[in-house]
């Protein structure tokens, strides 16, 4: 997966465009040990052109609402923007490169948030499981304090509490 998500973003990056790893597919790329998404979801934060031709000479083909490849179980996916965790816009991001490569992708904190936010608004307990996931994967790069203060505003401090009980951290 990790592989696929570098090869987009860069060929998307070269055409002008900025799409940002988000969701399942960027707990994965943090935790790949703990979690598997089954796509890649990317968030347009800055629109270039030919994002479509530059898909299609990848290999990728539009169906619907998503991308798919032949040789790859991978769906490629772009929600539509802005990017955010509840209400909070994000407008930073990781960038990761590799080689002539580059990956946008959303910081670890945001990510725990993105996870954590399915857990606060629909108590889906997956959600709960990849944010501990990220968190423990990459521990010195989450901000526990802006993931409380979001959760503040958001009226879920007792889910954060069973979220950092669950990481073994009281705060």
């Amino acid at each position: 997966m990790t592989d696929i998500a570098f090869l987009v973003c860069s060929a998307l990056s070269r055409q002008g465009f900025h799409a940002v790893l988000t969701g399942g597919s960027a707990a994965t790329y943090y935790a790949p040990l703990a979690y598997q998404s089954g796509d890649l979801d990317f968030v347009i934060t800055l629109k270039g052109v030919g994002g479509d031709a530059a898909l299609a000479k990848l290999g990728f083909a539009r169906k619907g609402d998503f991308y798919r490849h032949a040789d790859s179980p991978f769906l490629l996916e772009f929600p539509q923007g802005p990017l955010a965790v509840g209400d909070d816009l994000i407008t930073d991001w990781s960038a990761a490169r590799r080689g002539d490569e580059i990956l946008y992708v959303l910081s670890p904190t945001d990510c725990c948030r993105d996870r954590l936010a399915s857990y606060l608004f629909w108590n889906d307990f997956s959600g709960l499981d990849q944010a501990i996931a990220v968190f423990q994967a990459q521990a010195q790069h989450v901000d526990l304090n802006i993931i409380k203060d979001w959760c503040q505003r958001e009226r879920q401090s007792q889910k954060f509490n069973l979220f950092t009980s669950r990481i073994g951290i009281k705060i």
